[in-house]
């Protein structure tokens, strides 16, 4: 059998996340603490202070649980993990538990691509996001792969450079084809210029590509310019999507917003990249329990930023 007061007692006095489990051994409830004494010990004592959530939780714990780690920070990426993780009842949740996507360049290729992702790994590669849908990232890839002829298959090239044809994209202009090891300056000359579209410098890209398109005219390329004055097109359309919101110390943020409901919370974010509005999200909240304002906003915040890299500019 668990005995409360016994446990209790062996508590350490070191930062951690402790679980609170019902006679059904489910979790119903997951913390952190700087002090896992101090803390858990709190939840026992009287009651008449505590708010309705914790009075009715203290009554549901037949046992409980602690994990040891080294700093507050560790504690509090554990704690956001394990609550998305069980979705304790007693925690305030997420209704729609959403992962961002981002776009992945793997520079860490020879003949890098372009793709969607939603996890990000060590591998090297640049990653930019989250973005606030998957619209934007498909929108953005769309524009990309028209503007340039960047590959898309998962061929390893470092072994496959030459032993198979190239695929139907080569052969209607949407590769450059490395599978048969083309002009690699001139594919890493478009792959740099795709990190500067996604890093936002919309304007030098344009400049890039309009110099291209004047040499292209001289040269009495016609057809070719007329290629570039396209691309330049493009990026103008998606240039007049964004929305300017500030054009002085400009900065990325989010902004976020709430309303309370009677039993449910509303949460409303803004997306802000270079000053201009990317995107807006809302998410619903519930099992809120009357809890304060500031705690329904650190619960929140926890949950959706704990895990993802946020907007990188490399």
């Amino acid at each position: 059998m668990f005995n409360i007061e016994e446990e209790l007692k062996k508590l350490p006095d070191k930062p951690g996340v402790y679980i609170m489990k019902d006679k059904n051994d489910e979790i119903i409830y997951v913390g952190k603490a700087i002090s896992l004494k101090k803390r858990v010990r709190q939840y026992f004592q009287s009651g008449k202070n505590n708010p309705p959530k914790v009075n009715a939780m203290v009554k549901n714990i037949s046992e409980f649980e602690y994990i040891i780690v080294d700093n507050e920070i560790e504690a509090l990426i554990l704690e956001a993990n394990l609550i998305k993780k069980h979705k304790p009842k007693y925690n305030i949740l997420l209704r729609d538990d959403k992962q961002y996507p981002y776009i992945k360049v793997t520079v860490n290729e020879k003949y890098p691509r372009v793709m969607k992702t939603r996890h990000i790994s060590k591998d090297g590669a640049k990653y930019f996001g989250p973005y606030p849908s998957v619209y934007a990232v498909n929108d953005a890839i769309e524009i990309i792969r028209n503007l340039y002829p960047l590959r898309t298959c998962n061929r390893n090239l470092d072994k496959d450079i030459g032993k198979t044809r190239p695929c139907l994209n080569f052969y209607i202009g949407r590769c450059l084809g490395p599978c048969q090891e083309r002009d690699e300056k001139k594919y890493m000359d478009m792959v740099n210029e795709v990190l500067l579209f996604l890093n936002g410098k919309e304007d030098k890209l344009v400049d890039i590509i309009e110099n291209k398109m004047k040499e292209a005219a001289k040269g009495l390329d016609f057809e070719g310019a007329a290629k570039y004055r396209d691309q330049i097109n493009s990026l103008n359309l998606l240039h007049e999507k964004q929305k300017i919101v500030s054009t002085t110390n400009v900065v990325d943020q989010d902004v976020i917003g709430m309303a309370r409901g009677i039993e449910e919370v509303c949460i409303q974010i803004f997306f802000i990249r270079d000053g201009k509005i990317v995107g807006r999200e809302h998410f619903i909240l519930e099992d809120t329990f009357e809890e304060e304002r500031k705690e329904i906003l650190s619960s929140f915040i926890k949950q959706f930023y704990i895990g993802a890299a946020m907007y990188q500019k490399r």
